[in-house]
């Protein structure tokens, strides 16, 4: 059972007090402690080289937590990767409200991957459809004796969609038959296991229809591993020193309706949730891009680029917040098996399941645009990150050891702040 009470004023701790507060929580492990204390999580030159090709050396980027997570009534302290300062302090910021309104609540309902199988060159292609439905059985052996292991562990394919796609674009005609075959890919992200399966089965369908396989591949929009999370947080509990519980709450749900038909906002607002799951998907070892490709995707797909996010008020006169998104992540493969940063991520979240790891990805998404929105209706948002970003502005005009917080106490006082000023207080400060 986590010790939350060990990790207040976490921030203002060092890094040897953070680490410390960690093993008191019961967050980490003795033996987590001493990786982390003797700096022995990040990637050795033997793994690295054989991650990546043509590589010369590696790119770090800070590795942070989120704290205050409480997801389906279980505390999480949540592993985050960014460069953009406020993102782990506005997501700390939103769980520690949404926590004491009773936390997060949030569900993987169904976690199937999709691969698929274009056919170009098919003719008579309504006789061909009906052919492939014919042999839908067979297909599904084909695919699952391309990967038996996945078979193995309770997985594999589970059912198979034919679609035939024709549109007409710059006065061409584009045809395709496409066969589309769903996957449980149990802990895995799946890539590699449908991408194995997509290319067993090719031969096949070129037998079955007479056309030519032109891709055997997955595909990243994932619509059949949804990830839900939601909020219920009182009026009260949004309320500052100028400004109601309800008139916040007004001003979020008409911010949410905003980015809802304007394609402009959306785009930022997505953006916004986006910071903190690429964070959490980055730290443990997922693709990022495949889960922004598909999260994006999915906010288009009426046609209309909208939030991803709804905020309403129900009739209690409570925000009610939620997100869903589609979110292909896994616990096993990959640079998860071998990252050690990566795996000490799963370690620091209780080695959840993948149905586990994308409720609480969804969750630091949702709790990511709470504290986005409610900051831009109220003070602004450059209130918050400017104050944040004065260290790295002092890191910047040449700041070391305690001139950094000294330039930056000064920055967030200063008229304008900008990397002019901090050279100036930093001369100063010289001086």
């Amino acid at each position: 059972m986590m010790n939350s009470d060990a990790l207040n004023k976490f921030y203002k701790n060092s890094l040897t007090d953070k680490l410390d507060s960690l093993l008191s929580a019961e967050v980490i492990s003795q033996a987590d402690y001493h990786l982390l204390s003797e700096d022995k999580l990040g990637l050795t030159d033997e793994v690295a080289n054989h991650m990546i090709e043509n590589r010369i050396t590696n790119y770090t980027l800070p590795f942070g937590l989120g704290l205050n997570f409480s997801i389906n009534a279980k505390d999480y302290v949540v592993p985050m990767v960014t460069e953009e300062p406020s993102i782990i302090a506005a997501a700390s910021y939103a769980a520690k409200i949404i926590g004491s309104a009773g936390g997060f609540q949030a569900s993987v309902l169904k976690r199937e991957m999709t691969g698929q199988v274009a056919l170009k060159d098919v003719v008579n292609v309504e006789e061909k459809i009906a052919i492939l439905t014919d042999h839908l059985p067979d297909i599904l052996t084909r695919a699952n004796a391309s990967h038996p292991s996945i078979v193995k562990r309770g997985g594999g394919a589970t059912s198979v969609t034919v679609r035939h796609l024709q549109e007409e674009i710059a006065g061409e005609k584009i045809e395709f038959l496409v066969v589309y075959v769903s996957v449980d890919t149990k802990e895995a992200m799946g890539a590699n296991i449908i991408n194995t399966m997509m290319e067993g089965i090719a031969p096949y369908l070129e037998e079955l229809t007479g056309g030519t396989s032109l891709l055997r591949i997955l595909s990243n929009y994932a619509t059949d591993c949804l990830a839900t999370a939601s909020v219920t947080i009182p009026a009260h509990r949004l309320q500052t020193m100028t400004l109601s519980g309800e008139e916040i709450r007004n001003r979020i749900i008409e911010a949410n309706r905003f980015a809802q038909i304007d394609p402009y906002r959306a785009v930022t607002h997505n953006k916004g949730i986006m910071n903190g799951i690429d964070a959490v998907v980055l730290a443990t070892g997922n693709d990022t891009r495949a889960v922004e490709a598909g999260a994006h995707a999915y906010a288009a797909r009426d046609g209309h680029y909208r939030s991803l996010t709804t905020w309403e008020c129900n009739t209690r006169g409570d925000l009610v917040g939620t997100l869903t998104l589609p979110l292909a992540v896994g616990t096993v493969g990959g640079s998860i098996s071998i990252h050690p940063t990566a795996q000490f991520s799963h370690r620091l979240l209780g080695d959840p399941s993948a149905e586990e790891l994308g409720e609480i990805i969804a969750s630091v998404g949702l709790g990511q645009n709470f504290s986005a929105l409610r900051a831009l209706v109220t003070e602004g948002i450059q209130k918050g990150h400017m104050g944040l970003h004065a260290r790295s502005l002092a890191i910047s005009a040449g700041a070391t050891g305690e001139e950094i917080d000294q330039v930056a106490a000064k920055l967030k006082q200063a008229h304008y702040m900008n990397l002019d000023t901090a050279k100036s207080l930093l001369k100063a400060i010289q001086q």
